[in-house]
Parts: C-alpha cells; structure tokens; sequence
C-alpha cells in the first residue's frame, strides 16, 4: 500500500435504497468517481453544484454593452454623437444592471445556505 496517496481503507453498509440516492446524488454533483463524492461527502459534509449560465450570460451582456460603447466614443469623436446611440446604450445598460442584481441575488441565496 506504499504506493497509494490515501493508505486507510474507510467502508460502510448501506441499503439498496441508501445506495441508490448516493449514487443520483454524485450523478447531480457531476462526479463519476464514487470514491472521490464519498470522501468530499465526509470531510466537507456538502459538495455545491453551481449553474453559472446566469454569470455566462451576464459575460456576455458586459461584452456586448463594452463593444457598443467603444463604438459610440468611436463615433463621437468622428462625426459627433446622435441621441438616439445614448438612448440605446442607456437601455442596454439598464438590461445589464438588472441581471447583475438577478445573479448578485441568487448569489447571496447560495451564500445564505
């Protein structure tokens, strides 16, 4: 057993049932190494799965409202600035803020556990 990082060999029976929710529960998690869940299981008590797409998303929306606003200086400093390009960027910008406080929220939801 030299050769293996963890040299202590931790088991426990379980029911059919008992076995079957760990299981589901490490596939939710995204693990596939039953091994590695029940260790983190019993060391840390929780494994947090996180859905980023809101933070993906929210990426994505700062890109696109950065991307408008180098054009509209662009612009500006050629031809002048019409107020209608404010006018988007002003709604884009609102859009933007609202779900940065959508994820900000659920962020704190998940702190809150």
């Amino acid at each position: 057993m030299s050769h293996r990082k963890r040299g202590v060999l931790l088991s426990a029976w379980v029911s059919a049932e008992e076995y079957n929710t760990v299981m589901q529960r490490m596939e939710e998690a995204g693990t596939q190494n039953a091994s590695a869940y029940i260790r983190k299981m019993t060391l840390n008590g929780y494994v947090l799965n996180v859905d980023i797409s809101p933070v993906r998303e929210l990426v994505s929306l700062l890109r696109r409202c950065s991307n408008n606003l180098n054009q509209v200086a662009k612009h500006a400093n050629t031809y002048g600035i019409y107020e209608h390009e404010v006018k988007g960027l002003q709604k884009d910008y609102e859009k933007l803020w609202g779900r940065v406080s959508d994820v900000l929220n659920q962020l704190a939801a998940v702190v809150a556990l």
